[in-house]
């Protein structure tokens, strides 16, 4: 019988590699397709984590398979930057590194949940997040940040929605796909909810931290009481443009690490030893290439936010971090080319791939239908002729 189980029946294909496929199918015809799909760093990985990489394999040392958690060495070092870089003192039992901070969160909630429990979701949210608390038979519970409000869902609301069944919630900031970073007191204030709650714990996904245009930033868990409710992700794809040599750890209690560290031992095992080289040269080495690319996203960002104000019925916020826009283009809904009528995210996304060559992820994927997103990890001349596509077809919509 060609039945699949239960838990794969209840995820779907994620929605931002099915678009990144659709966009080299085209690519493949011979299209001139701009894709802005992928979270993925334009920028090649900088030249001393690179050599840092090849020194090891030179060494011929790190060819036995590491220990589960990571290299001591490397699990101090990132211990080290918590406590220097975000006032968290987690100490090497604390951390875990995996292969990409998707591990990382699919470990903690398969260490955490249990049928029946829920887990509160930030929304707009990662495509992600979604699909692991299925996989780990729990409940997302969806919490929707509205675009007044940055996409920022209020301590307010959180309340609202906790339950005797509720285990965890969890939120990025900077967030993918809106950019919005919560504040200090946003952050407070949801911390003094979870505080109140026994049990309650916290699943922060800072892996964009280092992509923050407000000059400042917070981590949960250093605020009191935060420490034993928080896990910290983490990774280096995006900082360092790092996304395929696959990165990523957290920070928790050592319970929840050594939780996770069983986890991944019958998953996966350890992380790449020579990618895990790599990334020690990076959180320990010269941070100014990281420093040079969010300047760059920085100005990006002013481009693609003046070009989108000069779209008629695309409204945007404006981006505090990461490197992504999720414009709601709502107003589209129902208009018709003459050929093609427009009945949804998805549908706008089609036809921006097939009339416009643009290759964007419809936003019911992120938790709002009336929105795209659209990744500014590309050249300013792409981003500039990409706008102009997108405008131009749009302009036919009536």
């Amino acid at each position: 019988m060609n039945t699949l189980s239960n838990r794969i029946n209840a995820i779907e294909e994620s929605a931002t590699l099915a678009m990144a496929a659709k966009a080299r199918e085209y690519k493949n015809r011979g299209l001139d397709v701009i894709n802005l799909s992928l979270g993925e760093p334009d920028f090649k990985t900088p030249q001393h984590i690179c050599e840092a990489a090849k020194k090891a394999i030179d060494e011929g040392k790190y060819f036995a398979y590491p220990p589960v958690a990571g290299y001591q060495d490397f699990r101090e070092a990132l211990a080290a930057k918590y406590q220097k870089e975000n006032n968290v003192p987690y100490k090497a039992e604390n951390i875990i590194v995996s292969n990409g901070a998707k591990q990382s969160i699919a470990n903690a909630m398969l260490a955490l949940l249990n049928p029946g429990d829920e887990v509160i979701v930030f929304s707009p949210y990662w495509v992600s997040y979604d699909a692991l608390i299925r996989i780990s038979e729990a409940t997302p519970v969806i919490v929707k940040g509205s675009i007044e409000n940055d996409f920022k869902v209020t301590a307010a609301q959180v309340e609202q929605a906790i339950t005797k069944k509720t285990r965890a919630l969890i939120f990025s900031s900077p967030c993918n796909p809106t950019g919005s970073v919560f504040s200090r007191k946003e952050i407070e204030a949801i911390a003094s909810v979870v505080l109140k709650h026994e049990n309650l714990l916290v699943i922060a996904d800072e892996i964009y931290e280092h992509i923050n245009f407000t000059g400042d930033s917070l981590s949960i868990a250093s605020l009191p009481g935060m420490f034993e409710r928080t896990i910290t992700v983490n990774g280096f794809a995006k900082g360092f443009a790092m996304t395929g040599w696959r990165v990523g750890y957290i920070g928790a209690p050592k319970w929840i690490a050594d939780g996770c560290n069983k986890i991944q031992g019958q998953l996966t095992s350890a992380n790449c030893s020579i990618a895990q080289r790599a990334a020690l040269a990076a959180v320990t080495g010269d941070q100014a290439p990281t420093r040079k690319m969010v300047e760059e996203y920085r100005n990006r960002r002013e481009i693609v936010y003046n070009l989108l104000k000069e779209i008629p019925g695309v409204k945007s916020n404006f981006p505090q971090g990461a490197f992504y826009f999720f414009p709601d283009v709502s107003s589209y809904f129902g208009k018709s080319d003459g050929t093609v009528t427009i009945a949804n995210d998805f549908d706008l996304c089609m036809y921006l791939l097939d009339k416009a060559h643009v290759s964007l992820v419809p936003g019911g994927a992120f938790g709002d239908d009336r929105c795209i997103r659209l990744s500014y990890a590309a050249s300013e001349k792409e981003l500039r002729e990409a706008l102009k596509r997108m405008k131009e077809a749009l302009q036919k919509l009536r």
